[in-house]
């Protein structure tokens, strides 16, 4: 499709456009936010100060999916909590960071320990202190219910929401431009 002098590629989550869509060629690592991206953003607590968080089991998939296609896959958030670590290393992940204010330093040291550069790391965030982390990446997503103001810094917005499959998205969109998105059956696209 050609629109405004510009070539698009068709999705299953709409048209992008193709300087955008070869920003998904280049990926080797995904760095998460958890709260407002894995999840809906709502933590919720229990009278004897338990906390339950819901992670979709798309999201996870999505995940698997990264990893097993031989991208690195991290999350860095600003809260500590066991669910997240007990859910991430479920799926894998072997890069998790809690606890962190500064999550730019904290993507920064992981960027440079796995030696990746720039244009090889997407970044999804929902909420302003995931911004400089975004900005540092060389693909800059936001999902779909984030903060306007991460939107207007991001290159990519998801048409999901946070915690209803927007890493799921990111994940098909990374495997689809790299050729490796792999359906029922063993079929790649």
């Amino acid at each position: 499709m050609t629109l405004n002098n510009c070539e698009y590629i068709s999705t299953w989550y709409g048209d992008i456009a193709q300087p955008l869509f070869e920003r998904f060629t280049t990926i080797k690592l995904v760095v998460c936010d958890v709260d407002g991206v894995f999840s809906d953003g709502r933590i919720y607590l229990g009278n004897s100060g338990e906390e339950l968080k819901a992670f979709h089991t798309r999201d996870g998939f999505g995940v698997k999916a990264l990893i097993n296609a031989g991208i690195e896959v991290a999350v860095i958030t600003g809260r500590r909590s066991a669910i997240v670590e007990n859910r991430m290393t479920a799926l894998g992940v072997k890069h998790i960071f809690q606890g962190q204010e500064d999550k730019l330093s904290s993507f920064e040291s992981l960027a440079n320990s796995l030696g990746f550069a720039t244009h090889e790391i997407a970044a999804i965030g929902d909420d302003i202190p995931d911004l400089d982390m975004l900005k540092a990446s060389g693909l800059a997503v936001a999902v779909q219910d984030a903060h306007p103001f991460v939107q207007q810094h991001a290159q990519y917005v998801t048409a999901q929401r946070g915690g209803f499959g927007a890493v799921r998205e990111l994940s098909d969109l990374i495997l689809m431009a790299q050729g490796q998105l792999q359906l029922h059956g063993g079929v790649s696209l």
